[in-house]
């Protein structure tokens, strides 16, 4: 990659339009891609940012077939919503398309003929898994099977959600058909396949020695373990009627495989941007003084590392990515965030309950960003870093700086006087923040990058809370003048700096430091090279509230949503146990079921799930031992009424003869309960017909 970078082409992973977005979508992704393009647009860069809808993923069909409507349909549904949301939520997208678009097509069918017709594809007859009683072969999503690397008995054909390994279905053990259950065959079907081994020394070159050192650790050491495993031929086409029609002959009833179509996806978003803006897109794709990034997260560092790299070398017109920063997964509540559980933050309901406070979420993702490791968002933790970092720091610093401005000089900017050592030290100090923010977001450390962005804001706190201005206005004006006039400068540095990650923010407070009326309004590399950034004289607006405390009223609203969510995903897939074989009713009549009354309870020494029960069932009083000790104390058991099966033979438990069974069940959530033995008032001893 050429030294001189002339643009930057920036993609976000394509979001599969089977559900809305959530908020380990934005952490992974949409943020930090966010973060990046705002950054080099500020620095007046050349910057295309593109993404869009995946609208031709298998789970689409999936959940088409689940909802009783059209794929078509599903994607609308869900482009319209993630859209939205995007847009609302302040992701700065140049353009935000989708695969169905007629120009995606185009691309994607233009770029499969140009490899067809080069002979980089090799066509061959393979065994496919195939459902008879649905009457198709079965695309990747449409099995589950056990990982054949680490055991996982709901691994994907295509990948393991478990342990990110990516396969073939055929690798899966004991695998099932999503839509029957049905145990699959193997039928014979012709595929075209993008032969990988072939560009094996290349990637080799390219990704373990080239970007040995600059790209991150997770996503060079999976790019080696799959090298060094050795890569084998990738069918780019399935047997599917949901997708981009395979553009040659003899290939009916086939449609290219979701992997090759939509990562050609950024290049069709690309052209649909430069096409409305009268620009050209090719230099964005072909020009080596392009820097091509990635930002995805890690389930698609193969297909973006490997596969579409492949596919662009094999084409031949292409740059290559000079970055694929991919981060890791963002978890919610200690529990793994799922779409199909409803365990999730999403983002469209986020901003309807949290309105006007796009920059909270984005700080705290941010902050907490799985950038090298797995994460967890919690609620608590949103909170605290709302109300004791931006509310009690940001928040503060401005309200201060704007309060006393307005009221001790009707807003004008004071006219400083002799500078201090500290007034001189804190100006120093702040013109060197642009370059080590800089630094971090040109290596994609947005946590620490933003870090330094808040240590701005601790920076004229400090400064405020030391010269104390407050004081000083009854003693030393001149004093105050400056003390403000620095404080000033703070405050407009923080308004440039805080717009790639706090963009409503920032706008928010050039709103109220009136940047607008400025001759030239301050840019990035102003806050180091500039001797003022709010010249003398300048008048700023009244102050208004950057953030807001978010109450524990607020919180614990989240919180009961999500374990409504918990308990409804538990009802809603509880298993019922099969009907047992068929008995006669002489055979039923041969059980003999009371009501009795638990008149003691003890734990079974060294036993942790038994009790022993004194159980009084009308005709005695017997011994039982019961396996409930997990779900209940002996006191609050006694004088419980339950229903006893009093005819099974004895059976002796850690010494203990136990005459009889306690009938329990489970709820959906797993929890054990009493068979209700009928209505109050009847009497021990009464058999249960």
């Amino acid at each position: 990659m050429s030294l001189d970078i002339k643009r930057y082409t920036i993609t976000a992973a394509l979001p599969y339009t089977n559900g809305p977005v959530h908020i380990g979508h934005l952490a992974g992704v949409y943020v930090p891609a966010d973060i990046y393009a705002r950054f080099q647009r500020i620095q007046g860069k050349d910057v295309a940012f593109v993404c869009g809808s995946d609208e031709h993923g298998v789970p689409i069909t999936i959940k088409a077939k689940k909802e009783g409507i059209t794929p078509q349909e599903v994607v609308d549904k869900y482009h319209a919503i993630i859209k939205k949301s995007f847009e609302d939520f302040g992701i700065s997208f140049d353009n935000y398309s989708r695969t169905s678009a007629k120009i995606h097509h185009e691309t994607a069918s233009h770029f499969f003929k140009k490899l067809y017709e080069d002979g980089k594809f090799s066509e061959e007859v393979t065994e496919q898994l195939y459902d008879a009683e649905a009457g198709q072969f079965l695309a990747d999503r449409f099995i589950i099977g056990t990982c054949p690397k680490c055991g996982f008995e709901e691994s994907y054909g295509d990948q393991c959600e478990n342990c990110g390994t990516s396969h073939n279905a055929t690798d899966l053990i004991n695998p099932k058909s999503a839509i029957t259950g049905a145990v699959p065959t193997l039928k014979e079907t012709k595929h075209w396949f993008l032969p990988l081994d072939q560009y094996e020394d290349w990637l080799k070159e390219w990704i373990l020695e080239d970007h040995k050192k600059d790209w991150k650790t997770n996503v060079y050491g999976q790019c080696k373990s799959w090298i060094d495993d050795g890569l084998r031929p990738r069918a780019v086409t399935r047997d599917l009627d949901w997708g981009i029609p395979v553009p040659i002959d003899g290939a009916d009833g086939k449609v290219l495989y979701v992997w090759f179509d939509a990562p050609i996806g950024y290049i069709s978003a690309t052209k649909e941007w430069a096409t409305r803006e009268g620009k050209d897109w090719e230099p964005y794709w072909k020009d080596e003084g392009s820097k091509l990034l990635h930002f995805i997260g890690k389930d698609n560092i193969v297909f973006h590392c490997i596969i579409f790299p492949s596919m662009l070398k094999a084409e031949g017109s292409y740059i290559v990515p000079d970055n694929v920063p991919a981060n890791e997964f963002l978890n919610l509540e200690g529990n793994k965030i799922s779409t199909s559980k409803n365990w999730a933050v999403w983002l469209h309901e986020y901003l309807e309950e949290f309105p006007n406070q796009q920059d909270v979420l984005r700080y705290v993702l941010t902050a907490n960003a799985p950038e090298t490791k797995d994460n967890d968002f919690t609620w608590s933790d949103f909170q605290a870093r709302n109300n004791n970092e931006l509310v009690a720091v940001f928040g503060n610093f401005i309200n201060r700086v704007v309060v006393l401005t307005n009221k001790y000089y009707d807003g004008l900017v004071p006219a400083p006087s002799v500078f201090s050592e500290i007034d001189t030290q804190t100006l120093d100090e702040l013109k060197a923040y642009p370059a080590v923010i800089a630094s971090s977001i040109e290596r994609y450390r947005f946590r620490e990058a933003q870090m330094e962005l808040m240590n701005v804001a601790r920076l004229g706190n400090k400064y405020l809370a030391d010269e104390e201005p407050w004081k000083t206005i009854k003693t030393d004006e001149e004093r105050t003048k400056t003390v403000l006039y620095v404080a000033l400068q703070i405050a407009s540095a923080l308004a440039v700096l805080s717009e790639p990650f706090l963009p409503f923010t920032s706008k928010k407070l050039k709103s109220m430091l009136c940047h607008a009326e400025l001759v030239e309004a301050s840019t990035w590399n102003d806050v180091s090279s500039k001797s003022e950034l709010l010249p003398t004289g300048h008048t700023i607006g009244e102050g208004e509230l950057l953030f807001s405390k978010i109450e524990d009223e607020q919180i614990q609203t989240q919180l009961e949503k999500l374990q409504a969510s918990k308990k409804e995903n538990q009802a809603m897939n509880a298993t019922v146990t099969p009907q047992k074989e068929t008995i006669q009713f002489d055979d039923f009549t041969k059980l003999d079921m009371r009501v009795g009354t638990i008149l003691e309870a003890e734990k079974m020494p060294k036993a942790k799930k038994l009790l022993v029960l004194k159980v009084d069932t009308g005709i005695d009083v017997r011994t039982i031992v019961s396996g409930i000790a997990e779900s209940f104390t002996p006191e609050e058991i006694i004088g419980k009424k339950v229903t006893v099966l009093v005819n099974l033979a004895p059976r002796a438990l850690r010494g203990v003869d136990s005459e009889g069974m306690i009938l329990m069940t489970e709820t959906p959530d797993g929890k054990l309960v009493f068979v209700n033995p009928g209505e109050e008032g009847v009497q021990n001893g009464a058999t249960i017909n």
